[in-house]
């Protein structure tokens, strides 16, 4: 927190972030959910808002590697760390694997879901990078599916382990 000024009748701090492996920094109240920063200031659409309440997992991005849900984790709890959204996973010449193996399962039928899936994934493989298929459940049982492709999403998430181990 550098400085702080107001702003349309509310109090503000500049917090310096990493988003995606680029420094950001934005001036916003210290409370404001990162979701809103991410996607307000920043505009990056993955992450999404789905309850507000952090029990779909729509919003989910990464903390210093760790699924976050961001729709209640404070932007000045942030500042400092790495964050990581499904924007900075892959560009579109160059996919990660989960995401390669989302497509080629059609594993998202609406997406709504899937930033939460795909993240939340992100961070399983990269502390078991050959999961057993229960394993991926566990992992993804938080995380809410309204179209119920539950099975394509983790048959995704075991072909793109067959990339990453």
């Amino acid at each position: 927190m550098a400085v702080r000024a107001q702003k349309g009748g509310a109090m503000t701090s500049s917090f310096k972030l990493d988003v995606n492996g680029a420094a950001r920094t934005v001036s916003v109240d210290s409370g404001t959910p990162l979701l809103y920063v991410l996607r307000n200031d920043l505009e990056l659409s993955a992450p999404r808002f789905g309850c507000g309440l952090s029990q779909c997992g729509a919003c989910t991005v990464l903390v210093n590697g760790k699924p976050t849900r961001s729709c209640v984790f404070p932007v000045d709890a942030a500042a400092g760390k790495k964050v990581t959204t499904l924007e900075g996973l892959g560009t579109g010449d160059k996919l990660h694997p989960l995401q390669r193996a989302f497509i080629a399962e059609q594993a998202a039928q609406c997406g709504y879901c899937a930033n939460g899936m795909i993240i939340t994934a992100k961070a399983l493989l990269d502390r078991t990078p050959n999961p057993t298929e229960a394993q991926v459940r566990k992992a993804l049982g938080a995380n809410l599916c309204r179209c119920g492709t539950h099975n394509r999403i983790v048959r995704a998430v075991l072909r793109a382990s067959k990339e990453v181990a």
